[in-house]
């Protein structure tokens, strides 16, 4: 290709940036937002709320930018491994898990150093302006129209392909429609989620602890009567970084002591960063209405030349850390898709293919969690109680039993695909754990 151009420039539009650099002599990233002090622009309202870069978001990140977590490490962030990463369920410490590995940073700093890392490509530049509308041609996008960040004039960008980087608010659909075509049909799950995060000054109180994650599960109904829901993580700056969250009308509200109360209400490591540490600055407080999902493949037709990534394409709740990880792996399937198809003019329908059997995994994942919570109400899948009868056991045998805590973790950190825990080999372990335990 000669030109590429991607419409927004937050995680998931670096990381594509980063896979068309291998396909197209010229990259271009359409972004409004000059990063401020705190690494990102005004367009990205919960860039302040505690990240979670899951394992297999952690391998891509490496895969596409080698050496990164050293240069991550050595600016401040932290990597935690083994009993430095502890996840709780009702209160209870969970089983061990080999190889357990997550690293601690806020997603400022991370993605300040893909951006450092995108701007170091020679073929790849930014383009400070707003993306307005797409040029189509011959049944494809053939380019961008940009507008200056205060909306004056601006230029159109010829390109030979096009990606849709703007996030869940993305207008492309709206264009899509304005110039004839069927916007994608959209999945939905009202969830009405709401969370906050807090730094706090971080000494020796919790030793080499890098993660602590707690949860509602089975034995509370999924509800906050034993433990309150949430998560501390060593962050760059000898900070914690701490979120607390809660749906309807149990979300967490801006009040620093309000936010102190919980946490006391909460795990160990949780009380005693609340106990011992100094807050840094305000609570920060963002909510989450539903997920939502666009699934192009329903379309009979859909320009060439043109693809989604990120939030654009799909939002899922995000208590289970999985935005920064799909907006990855939608990335790595999109130079999938441009190393086995003779054009990129074409519709990409082999990427919308391959993102869509990630998407579909998470938002298999997520959205039958969420439906454990009362206030849920569907849709749900067929067969939903007695998979969630099953899925209920298996959480628990993962409390006690580190070979079914493994496998488990897997499919969260998206490592594995959710049909890993139908092995009946597994179920059969699950089963003599919660009989002998």
């Amino acid at each position: 290709m000669k030109r590429a151009v991607v419409m927004g420039g937050s995680y998931a539009g670096l990381f594509a940036a980063r896979v068309l650099s291998d396909h197209a002599e010229d990259v271009v990233v359409v972004e409004p937002d000059v990063p401020g002090p705190d690494g990102l622009g005004r367009h990205t309202p919960q860039r302040h709320q505690l990240h979670a870069l899951l394992s297999m978001g952690h391998i891509q990140l490496e895969r596409w930018f080698p050496g990164i977590t050293d240069d991550l490490v050595e600016g401040g962030a932290l990597l935690g491994e083994g009993d430095d990463v502890r996840f709780y369920l009702d209160g209870r410490l969970k089983a061990p898990v080999a190889g357990a590995r997550m690293l601690g940073a806020t997603r400022p700093f991370l993605e300040n150093h893909l951006r450092r890392r995108v701007e170091g490509l020679a073929n790849v530049r930014f383009h400070r302006a707003r993306a307005t509308d797409l040029v189509l041609r011959d049944g494809r996008a053939a380019g961008v129209a940009t507008a200056t960040p205060h909306d004056g004039p601006g230029e159109v960008l010829d390109a030979d392909f096009v990606v849709d980087a703007m996030g869940r608010n993305s207008p492309l659909e709206d264009w899509l429609v304005r110039h004839g075509w069927d916007g994608a049909p959209v999945d939905r799950m009202r969830i009405d989620l709401g969370y906050a995060t807090a730094l706090f000054r971080r000494g020796d109180e919790l030793g080499s602890t890098v993660v602590a994650h707690s949860s509602p599960g089975p034995a509370s109904g999924y509800l906050p009567t034993v433990t309150e829901p949430g998560a501390l993580v060593a962050v760059e700056g000898d900070r914690w970084s701490v979120v607390l969250a809660g749906y309807a009308d149990h979300r967490p509200g801006p009040g620093p002591d309000e936010f102190l109360r919980r946490m006391r209400r909460c795990v160990a490591p949780l009380r005693t960063v609340a106990d011992a540490s100094p807050m840094i600055g305000d609570v920060r407080t963002y909510r989450f209405v539903e997920s939502r999902r666009r699934v192009h493949t329903r379309l009979d037709r859909f320009p060439g030349g043109l693809a989604v990534v990120g939030d654009a394409l799909a939002a899922v709740n995000p208590v289970y850390g999985q935005g920064l990880t799909l907006a990855a792996l939608a990335a790595n399937a999109l130079g999938a898709h441009l190393r086995s198809t003779p054009s990129p003019r074409g519709p990409a329908r082999g990427y919308f293919r391959l993102v869509e059997a990630v998407v579909e995994a998470a938002w298999r994942l997520s959205t039958a969690a969420d439906l454990a919570q009362p206030h849920v109400t569907g849709p749900y899948p067929r067969g939903h109680r007695a998979q969630k009868w099953v899925a209920d056991r298996l959480t628990e045998a993962s409390v006690l039993d580190s070979v079914v805590n493994t496998r488990y973790m897997g499919v969260v950190n998206m490592e594995l695909p959710p049909k890993a825990l139908t092995d009946v080999r597994l179920l059969a372990r699950a089963a003599r754990v919660l009989i002998s335990g």
